[in-house]
């Protein structure tokens, strides 16, 4: 999905790419191989511990065209230019995503792209309204996001958040994976044990969940069990060019 996306917002090779909150390096690596060994790709990311496991991965795939820098974004600049700024489930998090969109909008070429994705949870929540204990397990998951600080609705507020910051309007698409395959449910209860600390922090509950050893296989029959399929977190796109 962010493949596809980044590849119609014009992302391609030979571009140095601003890549914003990289985190571990996933989106990172994936600009790095759009881009190919004449492009560059630039990953800002504020966490030591995660640029660390980043360059190793990056390290490990080969890679030899992604630079990290280890700063916050909201307070991030640089004289060079780039020819597009990218980033996946980062303005979500952030206090001022308008001001960060118009401050790393000076950094973009004449021409060239900004692209986010970024989530929203309405549809995670009511493609499995019907399913009882996988409701619950969602509803968990957009609490724990809340509590955190996350803006929940992020993904259909881009629109408003690029004109707001003086950008064209955006292209603006939602893409949603839906499964009830073994990969699908498992995904879903990974990120479930993922924010147990968080769920410890904010005083929520995972009583009404069960037992998590069983949980994998109790979501799995009850999604079987209905003949439907329930959805991973969807994505909302929005790209322009500056």
């Amino acid at each position: 999905m962010s493949e596809r996306f980044f590849h119609e917002a014009g992302i391609g090779p030979g571009q140095r790419v601003l890549d914003l909150g990289s985190g571990v390096g996933d989106v990172a690596m994936l600009l790095a191989r759009l881009v190919g060994a004449s492009g560059e790709v630039v990953a800002v990311e504020r966490d030591a511990r995660s640029i660390d496991r980043a360059q190793r991965r990056i390290a490990e795939a080969g890679l030899r065209n992604v630079t990290f820098v280890e700063a916050d974004i909201m307070h991030f600049a640089t004289g060079s230019q780039f020819d597009a700024v990218a980033g996946r489930w980062i303005l979500q998090f952030l206090p001022a995503p308008v001001a960060t969109l118009r401050s790393v909008a000076r950094m973009v070429r004449p021409g060239g792209a900004i692209a986010f994705q970024e989530v929203s949870f309405a549809p995670y929540l009511a493609l499995g309204a019907h399913l009882p204990l996988w409701s619950l397990v969602a509803l968990l998951h957009q609490r724990v996001a809340r509590g955190v600080g996350v803006n929940t609705e992020m993904g259909p507020a881009l629109h408003r958040t690029f004109r707001t910051a003086g950008l064209p309007a955006p292209k603006v698409r939602v893409e949603i994976e839906l499964g009830c395959d073994a990969d699908t449910i498992r995904n879903i209860v990974d990120a479930t044990i993922s924010i147990v600390p968080q769920i410890a922090h904010l005083h929520l509950s995972l009583e009404p969940l069960g037992n998590l050893d069983t949980l994998e296989q109790r979501l799995h029959d009850e999604v079987s069990g209905s003949s439907s399929v329930v959805p991973w977190f969807p994505l909302v796109a929005a790209w322009c060019r500056v």
